[in-house]
């Protein structure tokens, strides 16, 4: 039998150990002496680099619309600690340094969360969703990822309505997961977010134009079935673009996606690995 981790205890542990880890990002936050960005404007700067629309209430399987409500209202409050932040050369962007602590005394609600793998529910649900739209925009610019994580090899919902390949996504909980974006480039980038009451809108802008634009595609899609398990597989490709001629300067792979399926699938075509 395989040993309980401390956090697997009992309720109280897995705070602890939450807890533990969230004052062990502080400390290291202290220690390193990061530049964050901080300072917003409602000034917009001249240039939209990308621009992207996330459909806030989707359905995802059989998980209680009340939450995808609920987020609505989640995303309207974390955005507001966003929405218009410069990120100037040097400076590191960080989701939760932006947003802080989601809590009911702050107005959040109960959402979407991930745990163990599996969909669940907790105060400030949802936070995803935004830090997804960040990274997808981010990866059409020439931002440098520096922190990043994904839901561990997991496809937890069906496709309905995917727009972005899958594996582009982000997985955050306050504050050692976390999303962070460094500016290593000579140009000032400034965050738009906002939500319209269907949507949640944002838009990277610069302060000058940028000599390439970007291409993200999915490659070799397929699902596999291993020792009867079913798995998602495909790669995620960016593709860098000069501006000015249109000519493709070079690809580069950024996911390999490898991912355990959650969910059923029987429609669909699977290769006996």
């Amino acid at each position: 039998m395989k040993r309980k981790l401390f956090c697997e205890w009992c309720p109280f542990t897995y705070w602890l150990s939450t807890e533990k880890e969230i004052m062990k990002r502080h400390v290291s936050d202290m220690l390193h002496k990061t530049d964050f960005a901080h300072q917003r404007t409602t000034d917009l700067l001249p240039v939209v680099v990308y621009q992207h629309n996330s459909l806030i209430r989707r359905r995802l399987g059989n998980v209680d619309m009340q939450l995808q409500e609920n987020k609505a209202t989640n995303l309207a409050l974390a955005v507001s600690h966003i929405d218009g932040l410069l990120i100037r050369p040097g400076e590191t962007f960080s989701v939760w340094k932006m947003v802080g602590r989601t809590s009911r005394r702050k107005g959040y609600k109960e959402g979407l969360t991930i745990a163990k793998g599996k969909p669940s529910k907790g105060i400030g649900g949802g936070m995803c969703q935004l830090s997804n739209l960040i990274h997808w925009m981010v990866l059409h610019s020439q931002l440098t990822i520096v922190e990043h994580h994904h839901h561990d090899g997991l496809d937890l919902f069906p496709d309905f309505g995917r727009q972005i390949p899958f594996g582009t996504g982000t997985s955050i909980s306050y504050n050692y997961i976390d999303y962070r974006v460094q500016n290593q480039t000579s140009v000032t980038y400034q965050l738009r977010l906002w939500v319209d009451g269907e949507y949640l809108r944002g838009e990277l802008r610069a302060t000058e134009q940028l000599p390439h634009t970007f291409h993200i595609h999915a490659e070799n899609e397929f699902f596999s079935r291993e020792d009867g398990v079913v798995y998602r597989n495909g790669q995620v490709f960016r593709d860098t673009i000069d501006r000015a001629t249109g000519r493709c300067l070079s690809s580069q792979l950024i996911r390999t996606n490898h991912a355990r399926v959650m969910y059923d699938i029987s429609d669909s075509e699977v290769v006996i690995a």
